[in-house]
């Protein structure tokens, strides 16, 4: 194998997995030791990471895996996500009949799927991640067994998880048909036209197969019409698996829109511009619109996440450097809001009563100030209001909607922005204004505190000063 040590921490990851899954075998369900041994194989891998960012971009294994500014850049905010995630589902899985390591070894995996996902520029690569997370995730959903609704949800979203695979096979079977290479280096220099191999009707082959890899990747992020799983799941799943898969894949999932589309199709631009503005608007409209219904929050919490992904397609659909730059900043700052949102709610759950509808919020700022701040914090970034992370992280977007000749959609974006502050500022007024319905103190562990106090005080510094994020998503479209 040609330059190994670009996937090295990959490779340390999934062998640490493996031995935390052995580890596993021998401990008792209540101990701790999975759970240090986990978080202690991401930091590693985190290191290993960090040290990758400034490097040259270099291509190996045949051309099918890359280390660049994107790549090195995407995995660190992925395993930092990952390492929050184990944090705050720690004593909630240890509390409730979740098999507790098997919960963090298929986490472990997911996160090297989410890896491999970001770094492949080969089309079946792509695949191999995509479907070692999505296995993974189908598993922690049903991980609850006595849980009906846990299991009707890990089956919703195995099936239809299953049928959107399909599709995104399909769709690259016909670029393959049309450009003879699943290499996307190969295949962006043949569609520029510096081959002969490419024929007109070989370019409609083309066009035809970007047409299903458009639906398996919307279904990935959960773009309108391909939502439909996303409500079902994020209520039927264990809030800690909610938390899992409304944050660190919706990174991946963004890497593989940019990997595809950008540096595989990019001369199909003018194709997949029009797809995508259309899968925003109406992702933004029903995202939106719905949410304002929802008296659950899990469910409103995914509503909330199509509306999101609406905003995030809407950078792309600029197909300029600054359009990808503004989305990969709203991919991260949108992980790490949703990741305190969820944090909190994990944080207020105890055993036996778990948050389920917005009123299980009621006088939490009485109750926990900490928290009720955070979930503040995450709200109002959440909605879009200054000086919190969302705020520039949809301006961006916005920006490079305008600049692109998408005003319609720029103006569409803020409308449903005004509409979306209502069901967000809704829990606001919950948290500090309704009566308690439960005196009892919350009181979550000391380390699991900490980390939401930074949380939350990541999205308001990162608001306040996003040029520490921003500059390293235009480095790495540049």
């Amino acid at each position: 194998m040609d330059n190994l040590q670009i996937a090295t921490p990959e490779i340390f990851l999934l062998a640490a997995t493996c031995a935390v899954l052995v580890v596993g075998l021998f401990t008792q369900a209540k101990s701790n030791t999975v759970y240090w041994l986990s978080q202690l194989s991401l930091l590693i891998t985190l290191i290993m990471s960090l040290t990758q960012i400034g490097d040259a971009a270099i291509t190996g294994l045949s051309g099918a895996y890359t280390l660049d500014a994107l790549s090195a850049s995407l995995k660190s905010w992925v395993l930092a996500l990952a390492i929050g995630i184990f944090l705050y589902s720690r004593d909630y899985v240890g509390n409730r009949k979740i098999a507790r390591s098997e919960y963090f070894v298929l986490g472990l995996f997911a996160v090297s799927g989410m890896m491999i996902m970001v770094s492949a520029t080969h089309m079946l690569t792509v695949y191999l991640g995509l479907e070692l997370l999505a296995l993974s995730q189908y598993a922690m959903v049903a991980l609850h067994r006595d849980n009906g609704r846990a299991a009707e949800a890990a089956m919703k979203y195995f099936v239809l998880g299953a049928l959107a695979s399909g599709m995104l096979l399909y769709g690259m079977s016909m670029v393959y048909g049309a450009t003879g290479s699943l290499n996307l280096n190969i295949i962006a220099d043949i569609l520029a036209g510096n081959s002969d191999v490419l024929s007109a009707e070989r370019t409609i082959g083309a066009r035809f197969g970007l047409t299903f890899l458009i639906v398996g990747i919307a279904f990935k992020l959960g773009a309108v019409p391909f939502h439909m799983w996303v409500p079902d799941v994020y209520e039927g799943a264990p809030t800690s698996v909610t938390m899992f898969i409304s944050t660190a894949p919706k990174i991946a999932a963004f890497a593989m829109l940019v990997r595809l589309l950008v540096e595989g199709l990019e001369t199909l631009n003018a194709d997949w511009q029009q797809m995508l503005a259309i899968m925003s608007a109406l992702s933004m409209v029903v995202g939106n619109l719905i949410a304002i219904a929802q008296t659950n929050i899990k469910r409103m919490l995914a509503y909330s996440t199509i509306s999101h992904v609406g905003f995030l397609l809407m950078g792309m659909v600029s197909a300029t450097s600054a359009g990808y730059s503004a989305s990969m900043f709203y991919a991260i700052s949108y992980a790490f809001t949703t990741l305190a949102a969820f944090g909190v709610l994990l944080a207020v759950s105890r055993e036996g009563f778990e948050v389920e509808e917005l009123t299980d919020l009621a006088g939490l700022g009485k109750r926990n100030a900490l928290l009720a701040s955070v979930m503040l914090l995450a709200m109002f970034s959440l909605a879009g209001v200054p000086p919190a992370v969302g705020f520039y992280a949809k301006l961006t977007v916005l920006e490079s909607a305008v600049s692109a000749g998408f005003t319609w959609l720029a103006i569409l974006g803020v409308i449903m922005s005004v509409i979306g502050a209502f069901y967000y500022l809704r829990i606001i007024k919950i948290m500090f204004f309704d009566e308690p319905v439960d005196e009892l103190q919350v009181s979550p562990a000391g380390d699991v505190t900490a980390g939401l106090a930074v949380n939350g005080l990541a999205v308001l510094v990162l608001g306040l000063a996003p040029g520490l994020i921003m500059s390293a998503c235009i480095t790495a479209f540049s």
